[in-house]
């Protein structure tokens, strides 16, 4: 499912207009993207849970030429499924 599916399974099942559903999905994503963006967590009881992890810097492969490389720490975001979601699958 594709964004532009999920706005118009959103838009049948909360019986509003499609553009509502996409202004909804859009804002959705705006807010945990700037939550997330923070370092905050955003749960969603039952459905998902977004967090940021630190990954440390390692040591790597180039697969072209068989190198060693050096990949730097980062910041990574961890999704986590909640336990109604669990459930249902």
């Amino acid at each position: 499912m594709n964004k532009t599916e999920f706005v118009e399974a959103v838009a049948k099942k909360a019986k509003v207009s499609k553009a509502a559903a996409a202004a909804v999905v859009a804002a959705m994503q705006a807010v945990v993207t700037e939550r997330v963006k923070k370092g905050d967590t955003v749960q969603l009881t039952g459905f998902v849970t977004f967090t940021v992890a630190k990954r440390a810097a390692r040591n790597g492969r180039n697969p072209a030429t068989g190198k060693t490389i050096k990949i730097a720490a980062r910041k990574v975001v961890k999704v986590k499924a909640g336990k109604a979601l669990k459930d249902a699958v």
